[in-house]
Parts: C-alpha cells; structure tokens; sequence
C-alpha cells in the first residue's frame, strides 16, 4: 500500500511539474509576442467559432430553465419582478462562465489532446525537435492563445443568450414583461460582475489548452495512448474547472 501511496504521490508531482513548466514555457513565448498569427486565427476558427452552436444552444436552455423555476416560485410569493435578478446573477457571475469552459472542454480538450497526441504517436513531434523548432511554439502556443481570446467571446454570448432565453420564458409562462425583466437584471448585476466573470473564462481558458496540449504531448503507446490522452484531458479539465471555479467565487465574491 505504500508502495502505490508512494507512486501515486510521484505520478502527482510529476505531472503538477510537467504541466507548469508547459505553461509557463508557453507564456514566455506570449509574453515575447512569439505567436504565429495565421495559425492562431485558425486555431480561433477551429476552437471558438465551431464550438458556438452548441455553447449557444446549452445556455439557452440554461437560462430557461432557471427562469422556469425561479418565476414558479417568484409569482406564487408575489416577487415576480425579481425573476430577472435571479437569472442575470446567476448566469454572468456562474453559470455563464463555467458551463461555456465546460462544454468547450468536451470538445476543444478533447480535439487539442487528440491531434498533439497522434503527432507523437507517428513521431512529428520529434521531426520537429530535430529542426530545431519548440513544439511549445509552433503547436501549444496557437491554441492558448487562441483559447484565451474566443472563450471570454463565448462567454458573453452564454450570457446574452441566457438571459434572453430566461426572458422570454418569464413573459410566456409567468407573464413578466420584457422591460419588468431586464430592468430587474440591470439592478442585480453590474459591471464588475460581468468582468469578473469574463476573469474566470480567462482562467479556464488557460485550463483547457494546457491540459489538452500536456496530455496530447505526455501520449505513449500508439492509438490507444491517444485516447487515453483524450479522455484524460476532458475528465481532468472539467475537474479543474469545477475547483478553480469555487475557488475564484470565493475571491471574487466572497465578501458579497
């Protein structure tokens, strides 16, 4: 038993370092402005614009669905007009942020892990240290920066569309006007609420092209290494998601 206590601790520490060192190797390069701009307007396309359907789609019904129990609620205790606080607080200080980094997690982690771990697998990665190229640079770099740049986007329209869905379900169902509902979400959050949430989709950001590009370039074993890989990056981000995401309301909101 302590044996393994003893080798899961290493594993740990191993995989903690290997990842640090990753990132900051990465922002190194950022902060040099060492970026490939075609390949991270790619990388924007690949990552940002082609996950939107589908972060659109579940905010939508997030927000909906809040305002459906919320206005259930809300009207049999005579506070309709709060129905709009409640959906607007809670999708641009949480639900906003975090379920757009954990959708795009599914499908970015995966994909960002799945294409760095078959270069490794069929040895590109090696071709390219051979040229003497950072395969930091030229693979890990595009993606973060781009992940950095399309995630806060898709945060705001997780917002906006929340928000809307939430308001067109407190009009139908309990009858709440549109201007009832947005005046009571102008009331409950402010600027500094939405900026703190687009901080958290910084945050994640940062999560989901480090995972996935560490667990890609960490792959072994041929094809099923890969989808180790890819598992592993989506289970591995969404977890971290969660802990940073608790960890960030209670810096950031802890005291309101």
């Amino acid at each position: 038993m302590l044996d393994r206590v003893g080798r899961a601790t290493q594993n740990f520490f191993e995989y903690a370092g290997g990842l640090t060192l990753l990132s900051a190797e990465s922002a190194g390069f950022i902060v040099r402005l060492r970026i490939r701009i075609a390949e991270t307007v790619s990388q924007c396309y690949l990552l940002g614009v082609q996950s939107l359907i589908i972060v659109l789609l579940t905010s939508l019904f997030t927000g909906a669905v809040i305002s459906l129990e919320s206005a259930q609620q809300a009207v049999q205790y005579g506070i309709g007009s709060l129905v709009g606080a409640a959906v607007a607080y809670a999708s641009v200080r949480e639900l906003g942020p975090m379920l757009t980094a954990v959708v795009v997690a599914g499908r970015v982690g995966a994909a960002i892990a799945a294409e760095l771990g078959s270069m490794v697998v069929t040895e590109q990665i090696e071709a390219l240290r051979s040229l003497g190229l950072e395969p930091s640079r030229f693979l890990v770099v595009p993606r973060l920066t781009a992940m950095l740049i399309m995630l806060p986007l898709l945060t705001i329209f997780a917002d906006v569309v929340s928000i809307g869905g939430g308001m067109w379900i407190a009009q139908t169902y309990a009858h709440i006007s549109p201007d009832t509902f947005l005046s009571s979400a102008r009331q409950a959050v402010g600027f500094e609420d939405v900026i703190k949430g687009l901080t958290k989709a910084l945050v994640f950001a940062c999560i989901i092209a480090m995972v996935g590009a560490y667990q890609g370039l960490s792959t072994r074993g041929g094809a099923a290494g890969v989808g180790q890989s890819t598992t592993g990056a989506v289970v591995l981000s969404i977890i971290l998601i969660f802990i940073s995401n608790f960890v960030m309301s209670f810096l950031l909101f802890g005291g309101k």
